[in-house]
């Protein structure tokens, strides 16, 4: 095993984990909730990928229906399905959950871990003799997996503070369902192999990072009200 391959596989989520926790500055979340959300994201590649198995053999269509089923289904609902289970049973009920802010912290963290195992088996497995690889999974990939996880937490935290059941489940729901859409296409741009859909993957990344850092900026602004207004 080369050990520069493995910090270079950790270093992407180390790097998003420490910034996403210190964002959180006026209510931060216990360390020990983190780092449950964070193993049980990691731990949730076996059943990702026991599933996507299964579902890939339900995988009828060719060409862009193909690769369309791929991004949307079998990789894009399966591991925000698990992603959004995790925070669901692990933090959603929690006492800690008192703000905004909050949602996104945990969605991210979960989402981190499942990152992380990913990179580690992209990195170390059949990739490892390939630079380009490595680098771009650095770059976007593993970013990719936290901006999801900031729309994610976005909708949780709705749900969460909502007013009645209809609400909170509509915003559950939302929470589910756009970053799959958004998964699914980030996906199926690299995975449709045609140049035209190729041309417009680095404008919609720049779009998730416009879109989440927005989402972020608002709950942190939110937080910071919080704290500062006297009770």
């Amino acid at each position: 095993m080369d050990l520069r391959l493995v910090v270079i596989a950790l270093t992407p989520a180390i790097a998003i984990g420490l910034a996403v926790y210190y964002t959180d500055r006026y209510d931060k979340e216990p360390a020990i909730l983190l780092l449950k959300l964070y193993l049980l994201g990691a731990i949730s590649v076996l059943p990702v990928i026991a599933v996507e198995r299964a579902l890939t053999y339900l995988n009828i269509f060719s060409g862009l229906l193909a690769s369309a089923f791929t991004a949307f289904i079998v990789a894009g609902l399966t591991e925000e399905y698990f992603k959004r289970a995790i925070v669901l049973k692990t933090a959603y009920n929690s006492k800690h959950f008192n703000e905004k802010l909050d949602g996104i912290i945990y969605a991210v963290f979960a989402s981190l871990g499942f990152a992380t195992v990913e990179n580690l088996m992209y990195v170390l497995g059949s990739y490892s003799f390939n630079p380009y690889v490595v680098l771009s999974r650095g770059i976007f990939s593993v970013p990719a997996h936290a901006l999801l996880a900031v729309t994610m937490g976005y909708y949780l935290s709705l749900a969460k503070f909502a007013y009645n059941k209809n609400i909170e489940n509509h915003y559950l729901k939302k929470a589910l369902l756009i970053p799959v859409i958004l998964h699914g296409c980030f996906d199926f741009i690299l995975m449709a192999n045609v140049p035209f859909l190729l041309s417009l993957f680095i404008p919609y990344v720049i779009y998730l990072w416009i879109i989440n850092l927005k989402k972020l900026n608002q709950y942190y602004k939110d937080s910071k009200e919080r704290y500062e207004t006297p009770s």
